[in-house]
């Protein structure tokens, strides 16, 4: 072994407090860039293969009834190469151990073969049989919610009349992937599902004989489908076509791409605050190291040692905790990734999930965080490569100091010799202390941004579910019907409130920007369904003009006075130019909003609503439910528990996996920074406080003088480290700004304290395995002289 590897291995085996807690930090890294880059990359990997085995299609329409033969038209629009014109229509269900109704989304396929586009990929059972007209393949999360095997049987009632279903088959299909109905923003798997039913069965029952009302399209590689689709909505316009739309806009592929947007964001934040804590503090450990071994540094020179070879020597003590740190992010990573992967598996529904641990993924991560022990270290080393061996020789030039303000005060002169040996340490290496509280600050911001996301998540459940969806129960109805259905609603035994709403599929446009939505026109006297912003404050719906939520205004590129030109796709289908009355900062999805007499008068409809929302009495509620599932014009039920529920096994169960990992991350990160700085601190005075000693001073006195100093640096850097994890919140918030949910920037009381907490935990137990180093200071080997 060379002397230069012997001398690593000393200082390795020296400093292995502090090179075991940057291996931590550094593994904190590692192990969130492998969790969520490659969560990252497996939904993509499976998005991508299920998307081309089952031939997702790339443009889609709804509409009232159409013949046969205008399929065959759209098949003629240039880059148009499969059309595949189907039968879909959502019916109420009546499933066993179900009190409520369910809806059911019945998607015809053909009985003898299989889809040209969107294939149903079986899980269980067998395809459906043309000589049994009842017969269904039921999609799987619907299946598993409600434990609904192939022989088992759903109660359905279709076009008026009841119909007993069978269960053939359980399948999936990658235009549900993320199993939602339109309107709602998170899935409620045990009242929605999907049914695909053969073509025959239900063209008989809804008289749909050569026709279709659902069509689907893929496009010749390179086709841009804003022509295809200007040109479908023409030929679909004169049979209620409510607007053709790609598949960005498609509601499964829409939620799917933002969860992986959202993925790639926070593998690239979260991954580099850790490991930019890890160079910061790599860049400590070194610089310090290279400051007390001058001498040594001398020596190895004056034998010969090129600079080269110095500065190796020092970077291999970083890379040595940076290769402990990689291996355990890895493991550690690894395991967190699947455990993500199979709550991914839950709500997102593949066949085959690719999960990627592929030797690319954990090669980043290594790579990485090399490069950032590399620029942690890279000052370090060249202050290392710079010195010459003369110099280096003899002692370090005393610093000249002079007597500051603070220090001619009477308040300083009357304080204890300890407490002004701290405070002139403090004032006269500033720069020093500045970095101490600047690593301090940054281990508080990364605890306070852990955490911060457990606040958001709860602000925005109580916001939504508790201000702006205070119903308990929502009814739409399969068809818009007049007022004296709502009529027909408040009679019934439970229900205690009544407030009706009109929905219409619209496209709204300004410039050359459009989207399609919903519009949904509310009362203006409201309880049940009202408008809040994130703030909570409650929005009055103005009596003209339209009102849009700030991420739809973002997307249309307007301001509150603007105009916008709306496509209505119902009714007699009017384009009208609307001003918009007021933009509001609300959390979900994309809101478009008027006074429901507005949508009356555009649709040219006096009395006619699209559903209502329920204050229910709770003793009567499986009452109202089978009155419920009785009636015809219902189609299905949504309920507001059942939602936060919902809510609780998506978005809020997904963060809690990472946030947990990342709380857990960050106490060790913020105790690793705490004790580094400690035996840094410990490793410069050293022979001052030996000194100390020896001139009378006792251990109490000694340790004080090192504490206090670490206990005032810790408490003027929280100041600073909650206004950095305000600042990370912040950014955070940005990244999750998406067209599906926003996160509210709260931080809570709990927040603030947690990270208190955590940093003054990590104090103390520094504090007291510094005291124990203090005690067993051996005077006689720290005063010998270096020179």
């Amino acid at each position: 072994m060379r002397a230069l590897e012997r001398k690593l291995l000393r200082d390795v085996i020296h400093l292995r407090g502090q090179l075991i807690a940057v291996a931590l930090v550094v593994m904190c890294g590692v192990a969130m860039w492998v969790t969520m880059r490659g969560a990252y990359r497996s939904l993509v990997l499976s998005q991508q293969a299920y998307y081309a085995a089952d031939r997702f299609a790339d443009v889609f329409a709804r509409l009232v009834r159409a013949p046969l033969p205008v399929a065959r038209a759209i098949e003629q629009i240039p880059g148009v190469t499969i059309v595949q014109p189907r039968i879909v229509f959502d019916v109420t269900l009546d499933v066993r151990g179900l009190s409520e109704p369910a809806t059911g989304r019945l998607v015809s396929i053909p009985e003898n073969g299989r889809p040209q586009l969107n294939d149903v990929h079986l899980r269980q059972g067998r395809w459906i049989d043309s000589g049994n007209p009842g017969e269904v393949i039921v999609s799987e999360a619907f299946a598993m919610a409600n434990q609904l095997h192939p022989g088992d049987s759903v109660g359905a009632i279709l076009n008026g009349r009841w119909r007993r279903l069978l269960i053939v088959g359980i399948g999936l299909s990658p235009e549900y992937v993320y199993e939602i109905r339109a309107g709602d923003v998170f899935p409620d798997k045990r009242r929605f599902g999907i049914l695909w039913i053969g073509r025959k069965a239900i063209q008989n029952a809804f008289s749909m004989e050569g026709a279709f009302n659902d069509i689907a399209l893929a496009l010749a590689p390179g086709t841009q489908p804003a022509e295809v689709i200007r040109r479908m909505d023409d030929l679909l316009a004169q049979y209620g076509g409510t607007g053709a739309y790609d598949r960005e806009q498609q509601i499964s592929h829409r939620f799917l791409s933002d969860e992986i947007r959202g993925d790639r964001v926070a593998g690239t934040i979260v991954p580099s605050i850790f490991l930019g804590v890890a160079a910061f503090l790599i860049h400590i450990v070194l610089s310090r190291l290279v400051q007390t071994q001058r001498d040594q540094i001398a020596v190895l020179k004056a034998f010969g040692y090129s600079n080269l070879d110095v500065g190796l020597h020092y970077l291999g003590i970083s890379l040595v905790a940076v290769g402990l740190g990689s291996i355990l992010g890895i493991v550690v990573g690894g395991r967190l990734m699947i455990s993500l992967s199979t709550l991914y598996k839950e709500f997102f529904h593949f066949p085959i999930f690719r999960l990627d641990l592929s030797p690319s993924l954990l090669a980043g991560g290594v790579i990485i965080s090399a490069l950032a022990a590399t620029l942690g270290a890279i000052s370090a080393v060249a202050g290392a490569v710079r010195l010459p061996p003369a110099e280096a020789m003899r002692p370090e030039s005393p610093p000249r100091f002079h007597a500051g303000l603070i220090e001619r005060t009477n308040l300083f002169r009357s304080a204890s010799p300890a407490t002004r040996i701290v405070l002139r340490n403090m004032l006269r290496r500033k720069i020093k202390a500045a970095l101490s509280i600047l690593g301090v600050a940054l281990a508080v911001a990364i605890l306070v941004v852990a955490h911060f996301m457990f606040d958001s998540v709860d602000a925005l459940m109580a916001l939504q579910f508790h201000q702006a969806e205070r119903e308990d129960v929502t009814v739409p109805f399969l068809l818009p019907r007049s007022g004296s259905a709502v009529s027909d609603l408040r009679r019934m035994r439970g229900v205690l409130t009544v407030e009706s709403y009109r929905a219409v599929s619209v496209k709204i446009g300004h410039g050359n920007r459009e989207r399609r939505t919903g519009l949904v026109g509310l009362n203006g006297n409201a309880s049940l369904r009202r408008l809040v912003d994130r703030h909570g404050n409650a929005v009055q719906i103005p009596p003209g003009g339209i009102v849009l939520n700030r991420k739809l205004a973002e997307v249309l590129a307007v301001r509150e006075g603007d105009r916008v030109t709306l496509h209505v796709f119902e009714g007699i289908r009017p384009v009208v130019d609307l001003p918009v009355t007021r933009i509001i900062d609300d959390l979900l999805g994309l809101g478009a909003y008027a006074d429901i007499d507005v949508v009356r008068r555009l649709l040219d409809e006096s009395d006619v609503v699209s559903g209502a929302y329920l204050a229910v009495d709770p003793l009567a509620r499986e009452e109202l439910f089978a009155q419920l599932k009785q009636a015809p014009a219902v189609a299905g039920v949504s309920i507001r528990e059942a939602m936060i529920q919902s809510f609780k096994e998506t978005i809020a169960q997904s963060l809690a996996i990472t946030n947990t990992a990342g709380i857990l991350f960050a106490c060790i990160i913020a105790a690793g920074v705490i004790y580094n700085g400690a035996r840094i601190a410990l490793s410069e005075r050293g022979r001052e406080l030996a000194s100390l000693r020896v001139l009378g001073f006792t251990r109490g006195e000694v340790g004080w003088m090192l504490i206090a100093e670490q206990a005032i640096l810790t408490a003027m850097a929280i100041p600073l480290g909650f206004g950095l994890g305000y600042g990370l919140a912040a950014l955070l918030v940005r990244a999750y700004d998406s067209e599906v949910y926003r996160l509210p920037l709260v931080i809570s009381r709990e927040t603030w304290a947690f990270a208190f907490i955590v940093v003054a935990v990590a104090a103390v137990a520094s504090s007291l395995l510094v005291l124990r180093r203090i005690r067993h200071l051996d005077l006689v080997e720290v005063l010998k002289t270096r020179e």
